[in-house]
């Protein structure tokens, strides 16, 4: 017999955003103070329980109030998303499996009781010649 929670643990409830940033910017990001962030790439992890779909499409929009940690370096100039990802298991153990840097403690980690650092990576210069892919 088919325990009615397996359907429910291959939903997609974590995502990820890979964010270009073309210069570098210093930002606000609420309470958690300024930082400076590098030219590059980013990867964001973050989760929804229901309706993920609705939350990345708000991370997509630009016309929002500041809410969530990344709705600040959406702000920033010439930021985009370049990359979207679905992903069935748990925001911190995927973002654990993110390489990457820190350039911003406690970004998108309010929540985190895994003891992540950050939700949000650094992962380098951006490539020029890559295409926007949303997956």
């Amino acid at each position: 017999m088919r325990s009615a929670a397996a359907p429910e643990a291959r939903r997609p409830r974590t995502y990820q955003l890979t964010i270009a940033l073309p210069r570098t910017v210093r930002l606000s990001v609420g309470r958690l103070g300024s930082f400076d962030f590098p030219a590059g790439r980013y990867v964001y992890t973050g989760s929804a329980l229901r309706g993920i779909e609705a939350r990345v499409r708000r991370h997509l929009s630009r016309a929002k109030r500041a809410h969530w940690h990344i709705d600040y370096l959406r702000t920033a100039p010439g930021a985009r998303i370049v990359g979207v990802s679905l992903f069935g298991g748990g925001e911190c153990a995927r973002n654990r499996r993110t390489p990457g840097g820190i350039v911003a403690p406690g970004f998108g980690a309010s929540d985190c009781a895994a003891g992540c650092g950050s939700h949000l990576k650094y992962i380098g210069a951006a490539n020029e010649s890559h295409e926007d892919v949303i997956r």
